[in-house]
């Protein structure tokens, strides 16, 4: 613990989101109770199934832009879950639980086998981009920090400001499946193309709602050139 890290924690002392327990802002203890997912599964946000190996899609989300998913743990089974990555996002942010999440994504990539040298080869780490106005508000973007947090574990590179959202949108959480499709059309560009020309490009955001965010954003990555685009998110729903 570096000196300014540990004044803060001097100070301003973290409290374990779980039980209370000082120190952290999640303890092992609470951390084990969370489940982390064992198992890959597919796209499909109603019922998904679960796959063996490294495959990424079933017969029914098989025509997706997006070629798989890792997902730690299921949004709506556990109030700690929730409690987590609301923090993450909302006030009072708490920026630094980016180390604890990206630690969850570790555990549930070893439990998963998906540690090897072949599925991470030739590949770079890419965060959900977020509109720059919430950004300033919020005075960082989770899926980025927990980017970077992924990188420094995995030895990835993560590449930050190529994928850019360029239109603004409204809120995902307030409108239909269909809607949110059609609310992303145009959203997000690829400033250069050639960092990620032939390359497997991981997307890293918190939660996989629908999935209508990574969708687009594997249409517009693959339409630049990505060879392959998974996602690589804490949580979903469904």
């Amino acid at each position: 613990m570096d000196n300014i890290n540990f004044l803060l924690e001097l100070f301003f002392p973290s409290f374990c989101l779980g039980c209370q327990s000082e120190g952290t802002f999640l303890c092992s203890d609470c951390e084990h109770t969370l489940e982390i997912s064992e198992f890959n599964y597919c796209l499909c946000s109603n019922q998904p199934l679960r796959l063996p190996g490294l495959t990424g899609k079933c017969n029914r989300c098989v025509n997706k832009k997006l070629t798989g998913l890792y997902s730690a743990l299921p949004y709506k089974e556990k109030f700690l879950t929730k409690k987590l990555i609301y923090q993450f996002k909302y006030e009072p942010y708490i920026k630094s639980l980016a180390r604890s999440l990206a630690d969850i994504l570790l555990e549930h990539l070893v439990l998963t086998k998906n540690l090897t040298e072949e599925i991470w080869q030739n590949s770079i780490l890419l965060p959900v981009p977020m509109e720059k106005s919430k950004q300033k508000e919020r005075g960082y973007n989770q899926a980025q920090e927990l980017a970077k947090e992924l990188g420094h574990s995995l030895h990835v590179p993560t590449v930050f400001d190529n994928l850019i959202k360029i239109k603004k949108t409204e809120a995902q959480m307030k409108l239909k499946a269909k809607e949110r499709s059609e609310n992303l059309l145009g959203a997000f560009k690829v400033k250069n193309p050639g960092q990620i020309q032939d390359k497997k490009v991981f997307l890293v955001d918190d939660v996989y709602t629908t999935g209508s965010t990574m969708e687009e954003c594997a249409k517009v990555l693959k339409d630049a050139g990505a060879k392959q685009v998974w996602g690589i998110v804490v949580a979903r729903e469904g």
